[in-house]
């Protein structure tokens, strides 16, 4: 398992959250306005510079309007149609 900021799987995990702020119709400034945040932080983890814990993915979930359990069931069920690089 290969533990990347680079990892096709992470960038597939974001990609959920990307999703989910573009469906609430949220920008980035907000985003990061809700959670107490610079922008930069959304910014540097949506484009892969910084990694999310749990607890943040939850939070910023969360403050999107999404359901953080939702996403990863998604997640898991799209595990298998992701090629390892």
């Amino acid at each position: 398992m290969q533990k990347s900021l680079r990892s096709a799987e992470y960038h597939r995990l974001i990609g959920l959250l990307v999703a989910a702020r573009h469906k609430a119709g949220i920008r980035q400034q907000a985003l990061a306005k809700k959670l107490g945040k610079p922008q930069s932080f959304v910014a540097k983890y949506e484009g892969g510079e910084r990694r999310l814990d749990v607890i943040e993915f939850v939070t910023i979930a969360s403050a999107l309007g999404a359901d953080p359990v939702k996403l990863i069931r998604q997640f898991v069920r799209t595990k298998g149609q992701t090629k390892s690089t």
